[in-house]
């Protein structure tokens, strides 16, 4: 139960205690990061820190990159200029380097 006046969403930096979200906090271009990690590693262009392991899936490298489309189409019109530029530049990149994935 959250205390009145608080929300049970933290905004600031993560309270968890884990050190690679520890000085993150909630914003576009931090999802729009995780969604682009995600891809490079199901490219096999990075270990799963997880396992450790290099995992290809293309099937999945495409979904992310056709999730990222999808909330660059639905947030048109509502982006800073720098997060635009920001989500063009990724995704174009994550495009460029699933062609060469395949």
């Amino acid at each position: 139960m959250t205390k009145p006046g608080s929300s049970p969403h933290p905004t600031g930096p993560s309270t968890s205690g884990h050190p690679a979200t520890e000085n993150l906090a909630p914003s576009l271009s931090t999802l729009m990061l995780s969604i682009g990690s995600t891809c490079i590693m199901a490219m096999g262009l990075a270990p799963n820190p997880a396992t450790g392991k290099i995992e290809k899936d293309l099937q999945l490298a495409r979904f992310n990159i056709d999730l990222l489309s999808m909330l660059q189409e639905k947030t048109k019109g509502n982006l800073s200029p720098e997060e635009e530029k920001f989500m063009s530049a990724l995704i174009h990149d994550l495009r460029m380097k699933f062609v060469q994935a395949n």
